[in-house]
């Protein structure tokens, strides 16, 4: 076997050896999200642990090791196998890096509130049957007319001045534009969660509302009354994350209102202290889509 071919096979199993690495770190994190899915072990190691603590270097290790194989492959002839091994392994250590700096960025950038409702001068409340079906499945997070943000060192780092507050003023604030330091902070949602209101009876609008959900594949708890002289009901319902598992409970109360009917909604995680905008995010697409189907209003 000539000098050539040697190097080249040193340089090949190299690529090798990054490509497979880079294909293990993107099974690390499919093993993490999924583990805590089916129960394999508890959120806390397959998010805290596997994702955000150790991801991070398993991320980062792959596409430095990528870089290093890619730069060998360069260095002299045979390169198009060594080259093209190497590439494959840098795009996907570069795909995870990208991934969890993004992830990082939007975590940074939302608030630490995982409990989102329409109005909370008139909080939407939950059955007692749900409640105790958040409890037999250990759901952390409590349900609270007016929750506060809980203080400790770990969240004055990240959230400075955030322990202590209600999260009713944490979701206005997140809602609008405003001045902190002389300088302009955007939005962290789209745009205010509010209630909406409508010309049909509370049953009618209540049968759009649950077929909504159905549609997002929600686990319906609670259905809602039918027929014309309901003056007020409820629906609630669980969602469950897709990769994660994690379980989120909603309610939405429909009820009349001075000749309207009127649509409040709450979502609120069962673990986690931040949920990344995602009850935000599920609460104004329903409503959006509801009153798409039904003619809603935001004002009476």
């Amino acid at each position: 076997m000539s000098d050539t071919t040697q190097s080249a096979g040193w340089r090949l199993k190299l690529s090798a050896v990054a490509l497979g690495v880079s294909i293990f770190a993107v099974l690390w994190f499919a093993a993490a999200a999924l583990g805590t899915k089916y129960g394999l072990w508890g959120w806390q190691f397959g998010l805290g642990k596997m994702t955000i603590g150790w991801g991070p270097m398993i991320a980062f290790g792959s596409a430095g090791l990528a870089v290093i194989a890619l730069i060998i492959g360069f260095i002299k002839s045979p390169r198009t196998q060594p080259v093209i091994l190497a590439l494959g392994a840098l795009l996907i250590g570069l795909m995870l890096v990208f991934r969890l700096v993004g992830f990082g960025a939007q975590a940074a950038s939302l608030p630490p509130i995982h409990d989102i409702q329409t109005d909370w001068s008139d909080p939407v409340r939950f059955s007692e049957a749900l409640l105790a079906q958040r409890k037999s499945d250990d759901a952390m997070n409590p349900v609270e007319d007016a929750p506060v943000i809980p203080e400790s060192p770990g969240i004055e780092e990240r959230w400075p001045g955030m322990g202590g507050r209600l999260v009713s003023e944490v979701q206005e604030e997140a809602e609008s534009e405003r001045t902190v330091d002389g300088e302009t902070v955007p939005p962290a949602y789209d745009r205010p969660i509010e209630p909406l209101y409508f010309d049909q009876s509370p049953g009618e609008v209540a049968s759009y509302a649950l077929s909504i959900a159905e549609d997002r594949g929600w686990d319906i708890f609670t259905r809602p009354e039918a027929g014309e002289d309901v003056e007020q009901t409820m629906i609630e319902a669980t969602a469950t994350t897709g990769w994660f598992g994690f379980k989120d409970d909603i309610a939405v109360r429909i009820r009349a209102v001075e000749g309207a009917t009127r649509v409040d909604m709450r979502s609120i995680s069962r673990v986690g202290l931040s949920d990344l905008g995602a009850n935000a995010r599920r609460v104004s697409a329903f409503m959006d889509e509801l009153a798409d189907r039904a003619d809603g209003r935001r004002a009476p």
